[in-house]
């Protein structure tokens, strides 16, 4: 799962009093901050990724990644999810309940103004770019929750989510490569 932010939501509010979200939960092709704490890495979503699980999965719309807090789901069509040629759009229509009137205000108020969703990976790639910072880039991941955030980690695409990582299984390789170089440096310079 990975948190992944934005920072722009649209607001709108029609005569009847009805309240909706929209905007991008990822846009294509566009790199993440710096992530990983031992290994630092960037990561891009490809077009397409989250296709599949868009027509077999049910998603849910969350405040902050609080599976309590839910505010819209795919299945009843309170949330619509759909990918175009920009990236992972959202609507959200908002329920008429504390939460969703304070969210709606918050939003407003712009104190929240990121995305972020929450997903598996299933198929992914990493290229190591001249700048030896690692760019992973999901090909395919079952999409499982988009949420209101207040931290975005991709800042042009207004989404963000973690969670299981095969990037980790990496991360842990290197830990013990640096840990093993170490060890052999400390035995040069005792010698």
């Amino acid at each position: 799962m990975r948190e992944l932010l934005t920072n722009k939501i649209e607001i709108r509010e029609d005569d009847d009093g009805n309240r909706t979200l929209s905007g991008y939960a990822v846009k294509w092709e566009m790199k993440s901050q710096v992530l990983g704490m031992f290994f630092k890495f960037r990561e891009q979503i490809k077009k397409g990724a989250f296709l599949e699980s868009l027509n077999n999965d049910d998603q849910r719309f969350l405040w902050s990644h609080d599976p309590s807090k839910v505010l819209g789901r795919s299945k009843n069509n309170t949330l619509r999810l759909q990918e175009d040629n920009t990236g992972l759009r959202f609507e959200l229509d908002l329920p008429n309940t504390s939460l969703a009137k304070d969210t709606y205000e918050s939003i407003q108020r712009g104190d929240v103004d990121g995305v972020s969703f929450g997903f598996n990976v299933q198929d992914d790639e990493v290229d190591e770019p001249d700048d030896d910072m690692p760019l992973r880039t999901i090909k395919k991941a079952k999409l499982i929750e988009v949420s209101a955030v207040a931290f975005p980690a991709y800042p042009d695409s207004e989404v963000s989510a973690r969670g299981y990582d095969p990037m980790k299984e990496r991360v842990e390789e290197m830990k013990g490569y640096r840990e093993e170089q170490t060890a052999k440096i400390k035995t040069l310079i005792d010698l």
